[in-house]
């Protein structure tokens, strides 16, 4: 890698360290549940790994910070 992409990864994980220091986390998301209270889905997946109603693929990261989300996680359903 590039000394820049280097410089990058490390602002990138600075930034992500101090984030969770002060309580906001990501949402896990693919291969759980699907759960409207964390993740918005926006399709259904055919899927073979994973049985219906399981989150198949994560097509946007969501958050939250301590108890409440910041940003539901935008996923696609296995059928």
């Amino acid at each position: 890698a590039t000394p820049f992409a280097q410089g990058m990864d490390k602002v990138y994980k600075q930034m992500i360290s101090t984030l969770e220091a002060a309580g906001v986390k990501p949402i896990e998301a693919v291969g759980k549940e699907f759960d409207p209270n964390l993740h918005n889905a926006v399709m259904q997946v055919a899927s073979e790994e994973y049985e219906s109603g399981v989150v198949a693929q994560e097509l946007l990261k969501g958050y939250t910070y301590r108890d409440g989300v910041v940003r539901h996680s935008m996923v696609a359903v296995s059928e």
